[in-house]
Parts: C-alpha cells; sequence; structure tokens
C-alpha cells in the first residue's frame, strides 16, 4: 500500500475545494506548491495574501493562471512540457475538467470526423459524467489525486487518492525533470518573480 506526504494531500483536498466554490466549467489551472514557512520567511506580504499566515498548512498552493491552448490533453501535455520550476518550488498541482464515458460509449465515438463533433457527441451522451480532476506531485515523487462529480457535488463525495489520476500526475512530474533550453514556468511566479530559471544547473 502506498503512502503519501500528508502535505501534499492537504494541499490537493484545499486545491480541490478552493477551485470547486467557484463552480464548474473552468479552464484548466496550475498550481505551484511551496513550503509555507520558507513563504512566510521570504514574502511574508505575499503569505498574508495567501492566507498562508500560519504554518498549520505545510505547503502553500499559489496560483499560476489559466494555461495557455485548449483544454484537451495535447495542449495541456504541451504547455506543461515548457515548465521548469524554480528550486523553492516543492511540487504542483493541476486542475482539470474532463467528460467521462463508459468504455462501451467511447468506442462508439471512433467515427467521429472532427474534435468538435466527438465533443458535442460526448458532451450530449445521457451516460456521461462531468468530473473535476486534482492531481499533486512533489519534486520528490509523492503524488496525490482527488476526483470530484458533478452529479455528486458534495465535498463529502470527493474521491481522493495516490493512484487516481496516474496519467494526470505522470504529466507533471515531468516538469520536474531537468531539460536543455526549457523555459521558466508559465505565469506569475512566486511572489510575482519573473528570475530566468534557464541557467539553473
Amino acid at each position: 500500500m502506498h503512502s503519501v506526504e500528508p502535505a501534499l494531500s492537504q494541499a490537493v483536498i484545499e486545491i480541490e475545494k478552493h477551485v470547486s466554490s467557484a463552480g464548474w466549467d473552468q479552464p484548466a489551472q496550475l498550481f505551484a506548491l511551496v513550503p509555507t514557512d520558507e513563504l512566510l520567511r521570504a514574502e511574508p506580504q505575499l503569505a498574508a495574501e495567501l492566507g498562508a499566515d500560519d504554518a498549520a498548512q505545510p505547503l502553500t498552493p499559489v496560483a499560476q493562471g489559466e494555461l495557455p491552448g485548449g483544454m484537451d490533453d495535447e495542449h495541456i501535455a504541451d504547455a506543461l512540457a515548457r515548465i521548469e520550476w524554480p528550486e523553492g518550488v516543492s511540487g504542483c498541482a493541476l486542475v482539470v475538467e474532463r467528460i467521462v464515458l463508459p468504455a462501451a460509449v467511447e468506442s462508439g465515438l471512433q467515427d467521429a470526423e472532427s474534435d468538435a463533433e466527438l465533443a458535442r457527441l460526448a458532451g450530449s451522451d445521457p451516460r456521461r459524467h462531468e468530473v473535476r480532476m486534482v492531481a499533486g506531485v512533489l519534486r520528490e515523487g509523492d503524488r496525490f489525486g482527488a476526483v470530484r462529480l458533478r452529479s455528486h457535488d458534495e465535498d463529502t463525495a470527493v474521491l481522493t487518492g495516490v493512484d487516481l489520476v496516474p496519467t494526470l500526475c505522470e504529466v507533471l512530474s515531468l516538469t520536474f525533470e531537468p531539460s536543455a533550453g526549457s523555459a521558466p514556468a508559465g505565469g506569475p511566479g512566486v511572489g510575482g518573480s519573473s528570475d530566468d530559471e534557464e541557467n539553473r544547473s
């Protein structure tokens, strides 16, 4: 049985609740996970704005804004492939909404001639489930996920676990792999800085 860093599970659950409070039909969102004690030391004003003015929450999520491009997996993977996190970031989390269909229904959609038609067919199928998925990873390799079904839109019905969203976690983990010539994290950095991280060894 896998164990998970409690700070990561706490951060993922907090992010899921925060995003859910704004309702459904939201774009993909990315968060940096920063050690709260370091944030309090380096950026006390930012920490206060983020509600991280005590160390009860070991990791503070810092919103990085919407991901560029579309919501589909290919665009998200491309956007994430360009990210390289600064050393002060311990982990990251991604929030996406998806339509999930039973396998039998998915096989019947292979004749769709375009992505738009596929989205229309999937979105109109009565057997569909709309879900919000939150994947979180730490630089050291820990992973944790949360899933909320739109049809069971209650905090008590959120599913959580280490192996819940493995594909999203795998893609997120790649943002911590060193790669030559990759760009620094998109969107505002921690503390709004835009330090050039490309020269990091």
